[in-house]
């Protein structure tokens, strides 16, 4: 995974979770602000430490955690009976 510069992991920061470097904004609160339908603009009022390539990072660093994840499938069950 392609690690950004933007983006700090340090056990004594917010418990490790992710952040933007320099501060203890979660990459967790950016994507789930996103999600609710908080706009770019939003975030950049509500938290003025954060810079807009900040959350293009978040953006990138959760998508790259998810080409990572191995997705196993099971095999359907068959219905019997009615």
């Amino acid at each position: 995974m392609a690690r950004s510069n933007r983006i700090e992991i340090n056990p004594k920061v917010m418990l490790g979770k992710p952040v933007i470097r320099g501060t203890r904004i979660p990459v967790e609160l950016i994507l789930r602000k996103l999600a609710k339908g908080a706009r770019e603009a939003d975030l950049l009022d509500a938290y003025p430490r954060l810079a807009r390539a900040d959350i293009h990072a978040a953006l990138s660093y959760a998508a790259d955690l998810l080409a990572d994840e191995e997705v196993i499938l099971e095999p359907r069950r068959r219905r019997t009976g009615s």
